[in-house]
């Protein structure tokens, strides 16, 4: 079996009730759902409406319909329209500052450890400063393929299976590869019930 492959399998049931076990003794929600569809349920619960609301880049929230359904759908004071429609040279502060403090970031990881990591690579880092402690709420959507035992195994995955996939999403959409320009690890949420993580059981996204 390669690594790809083994990094596109979903993790058992075990294995994800390891994660949310110890996502929770770390500060974090975490709940198993069965698939994306619950997730889109559970992510309009959890959101008020109204919010402001930044969703990170993620094929998770795209083929979901998460992200259409923040962005498009009305309900929210969705950011990333509202930067995109910006300049992006005399709008820099503003964007800036728009990106970094919303109430509430969603998006997902590139790795969940059974040990209660979240591992997020990124090519810009727009996302970044929101996840970290910036956004009021977070909110990440993981599929069950994410799931790896320890940190070594996470960064082996943001390598040899989500940038090649990504790069080659990149590629097509901007015309360029991506790269793993930024990279965060969260391993406690300091405020507990600011970060909520919704694990599947079933695989989406890279």
């Amino acid at each position: 079996m390669t690594a790809l492959t083994a990094f596109a399998d979903p993790a058992p049931a075990q294995r994800l009730e390891r994660a949310a076990a110890a996502l929770t003794a770390h500060g974090f929600t975490a709940e198993i759902l069965d698939d994306a569809a619950a997730a889109r349920t559970r992510v309009r619960d959890l959101i008020p409406e109204g919010a402001s609301v930044f969703t990170g880049a993620s094929e998770t929230l795209r083929l979901s319909g998460i992200d259409a359904d923040i962005n498009t759908g009305g309900r929210y004071r969705a950011i990333k329209p509202r930067v995109l429609a910006m300049d992006r040279v005399s709008g820099a502060d503003d964007i800036r500052r728009l990106l970094a403090g919303p109430d509430v970031i969603v998006g997902s990881v590139a790795a969940l450890t059974e040990t209660g990591s979240l591992v997020i690579a990124s090519g810009s880092g727009s996302q970044l400063p929101g996840y970290a402690g910036g956004a009021a709420r977070a909110i990440w959507v993981v599929g069950a393929q994410k799931v790896v035992p320890d940190l070594d195994t996470a960064l082996r995955r943001v390598e040899d299976h989500c940038l090649p996939l990504e790069s080659a999403r990149t590629q097509e959409v901007h015309g360029w590869p991506s790269a793993v320009n930024r990279l965060l690890v969260l391993n406690a949420e300091h405020h507990p019930g600011r970060g909520t993580v919704l694990l599947l059981r079933e695989a989406i996204g890279f």
